[in-house]
């Protein structure tokens, strides 16, 4: 037999359960709500501002005040221009770029502050080098280079359209997001190159390049002809035409520009893009090249060490770099004789048709003098559009010589004198 009072606690109880799973469920969402506002606050923002082709940061370093070209290629913490007094220097270490190794000396990395932040700098060092020329390299006051082991230890995440870097605690878990493939884009590093960020690029036919995102590569890509030549897009054997000048760590090197065929780059489609292919065998045992700002400024981008998972986002409609006419003259200032110099004109380009030649001086570019500008912002005065006019102005052996040269196109695989289609609006 049920009394009154089994009634009112038969009753009661589907109460008080509901009430339990209200609770757990506000609980749950609570937490949830915590770990985000948690996992969404930086350790560091870090502003930064676009020089050429590059990222440059501001840091303290051993208590002085530099800034620095940020570069995810280095896999070290600094280099930095060896005028700059930081401490006695502790030792050598060797760098290997695309072509090879050179030796520089080292200084303790004892204290490093970053967007205002302390960051821990547990054996680290700074390699020291003269690096004066940097400032002209990036049109913009450039000290030397922070690498990436300096935020190896977070969850980094690069905002071009904000111009700024925010290092994230390791709760800060990018492999929860769903990509769609189409704007966002969720990779898995590969098992190698602890110390760089290596992912793959897909060629038409299946075959893949191994390369490493490289915010210190100006170009849109870099890789070496013997690596076209293994994924069949050189036939081998073939000389290219239109050789150039490439600068790297340990100096120039002979190069030419490819117009790549439909690619995909870190699993994002690219239809068209012009990359700098170096005419050297790779010096790299982990990597074929790298992929540079060129393709990572149409992107907010995060990587995660820990995890091995890369995060891009397009901010660009348009991730493809298209081929541009020019002269075929490299050129640049040259500290010792204090004046522009040209230090290589491309065969059958207008510049050697017109009797230019390496060792000339460079004094004027439609009529404008180049004492005061970068290498790169001489290059940007020889670009344009096919069959356009330039003034020249050179000097050899104290004769000035004007020419006017009509651009060409100077890109293999790209049949010469073809006109580019115009280029939409792009990311900054």
């Amino acid at each position: 037999m049920r009394s009154e009072t089994d009634g009112c606690i038969a009753a009661y109880r589907p109460v008080v359960y509901h009430r339990r799973i209200l609770m757990i469920g506000i609980f749950a969402a609570l937490v949830t709500l915590f770990s985000a506002t948690v996992q969404s606050k930086p350790i560091a923002v870090i502003p930064f501002r676009i020089g050429e082709e590059a990222m440059i940061v501001d840091a303290v370093v051993n208590g002085r005040k530099a800034s620095f070209m940020f570069d995810t290629g280095f896999s070290g913490a600094f280099l930095l221009n060896e005028a700059m007094n930081i401490g006695p220097a502790s030792g050598e270490t060797v760098l290997r770029d695309f072509v090879g190794e050179f030796r520089a000396k080292n200084v303790a990395l004892k204290s490093l502050t970053l967007g205002g932040v302390s960051i821990p700098t547990p054996d680290m060092q700074v390699v020291q080098q003269p690096l004066a020329h940097m400032s002209e390299s990036y049109n913009t006051h450039t000290d030397g280079i922070m690498g990436i082991e300096t935020v190896a230890p977070y969850v980094v995440e690069i905002d071009f359209q904000k111009k700024q870097m925010l290092l994230h605690p390791k709760s800060f878990d990018i492999t929860q997001r769903k990509p769609d493939n189409n704007r966002t884009f969720l990779q898995r590093m590969l098992p190698i190159g602890h110390n760089s960020v290596i992912l793959q690029v897909e060629t038409p036919s299946g075959k893949r390049m191994t390369l490493a995102l490289d915010t210190g590569n100006a170009f849109y890509g870099t890789t070496h002809k013997e690596v076209l030549e293994e994924v069949d897009l050189w036939p081998k054997g073939t000389a290219p035409k239109f050789m150039r000048t490439a600068m790297v760590g340990s100096g120039p090197v002979d190069s030419f520009y490819y117009r790549m065929p439909a690619l995909k780059v870190f699993g994002v489609p690219v239809e068209e893009s012009v990359w700098s292919i170096i005419d050297l065998p790779s010096s790299s045992s982990e990597h074929n090249g790298t992929v540079g700002f060129g393709f990572l400024k149409h992107f907010h981008v995060i990587f995660d060490f820990e995890r091995r998972r890369v995060w891009l986002e397009r901010q660009s409609d348009f991730v493809g770099s298209r081929p541009v006419a020019d002269i075929g003259i490299s050129a640049g200032y040259d500290p010792v004789q204090k004046r522009a110099m040209i230090y290589r004109v491309t065969p059958d380009s207008p510049a050697a048709k017109a009797g230019i030649k390496a060792g000339d001086s460079l004094l004027g570019i439609d009529g404008a003098e180049v004492m005061d500008i970068g290498a790169r912002k001489i290059q940007e005065r020889f670009e344009g559009e096919v069959g356009t006019k330039i003034k020249v102005s050179t000097s050899r052996n104290g004769l000035l010589m004007r020419h006017e040269l009509t651009r060409a196109m100077l890109v293999n695989g790209l049949p010469e004198g073809t006109a580019p289609s115009p280029s939409p609006a792009s990311a900054p």
